[in-house]
């Protein structure tokens, strides 16, 4: 059985989506992995922007011959630094049902996608291509938005609900925290000071510590007066922490990260890569 790690990376060959390649370069070295680009074609987007080209033949020649480019670029640096191979794959229709139904048929084991900003996709967390893959998939997913580059991560922060699913999550984030020899902080952002907090804070570490075996995880407990999403911001700001992780399957505390109701920026879900671990 292939047991090859696979990463699998959405292009539209917009700036974004070029930035997602490199991320998806470089995580596919440290994981050995087949990395594939894809690209689904719109017809209707491209008939509107070239009517006389009816059979669609020229924008097929273009999208094959960027994809073969970026292809080429990525394989000439990636194979020699641990990529395991490179290929490219052309769909039509949706980008959204294709790619969760490409990534599905591949057995992918990881997403990345580009976005303007995850503080746009948080405002349009219905409505964007990138949030509804994060929303409809089965598959983890990487978030990188637009301007941020590629620089292997110093802190990882996971947010935590303690939930029973957090022990093989962590287990996830330590395998990826050790390429990079990353501190994890694993942060649970309380609106309360209860003390009920605090014992069942100790009570997951207790439950949690075995199934690690790395030294530099930090269990954190944090209260927040106002809006948690606001004290996860406050926290990850303060930790200088470099990709946010969470687990999708907290449906409650995601929408809460990402509520529209938000009247505050947070910039730091401009700025940095987010994780949502999906698959166990």
């Amino acid at each position: 059985m292939d047991q090859t790690f696979k990463i699998l990376c959405p292009t539209d060959f917009s700036e974004c989506s070029l930035n997602a390649i490199e991320y998806a370069t470089r995580l596919g070295e440290k994981y050995k992995a087949d990395l594939v680009l894809f690209h689904v074609l719109n017809r209707e987007d491209y008939e509107k922007l070239s009517p006389s080209d009816t059979d669609g033949k020229h924008q097929m020649d273009f999208v094959l011959e960027k994809l073969q480019n970026l292809q080429n670029a990525v394989t000439k640096e990636g194979l020699e630094n641990g990529l395991q191979s490179c290929t490219s794959i052309v769909r039509e229709g949706s980008i959204v049902k294709e790619t969760l139904a490409f990534a599905s048929e591949l057995y992918a084991d990881l997403i990345v996608v580009g976005t303007e900003g995850v503080n746009d996709f948080r405002e349009n967390m219905i409505g964007s291509r990138a949030s509804r893959i994060v929303e409809q998939s089965s598959t983890d997913i990487l978030v990188v938005p637009r301007k941020v580059y590629f620089k292997a991560p110093r802190k990882l922060v996971y947010a935590s609900d303690y939930l029973e699913e957090d022990k093989i999550a962590i287990q996830k984030i330590v395998e990826f925290a050790k390429f990079y020899d990353s501190e994890i902080d694993l942060v649970h952002i309380s609106s309360t000071h209860k003390a009920l907090d605090k014992s069942l804070h100790m009570t997951m570490v207790e439950e949690i510590e075995p199934f690690i075996k790395y030294d530099k995880v930090n269990f954190v407990l944090k209260s927040f007066r106002d809006d948690i999403a606001l004290g996860l911001e406050n926290y990850l700001q303060t930790a200088k922490g470099d990709i946010l992780v969470t687990l999708s399957e907290k449906k409650s505390f995601f929408d809460q990260i990402f509520s529209k109701s938000l009247s505050k920026k947070m910039a730091y879900f401009i700025n940095k890569p987010l994780w949502v671990i999906k698959s166990f």
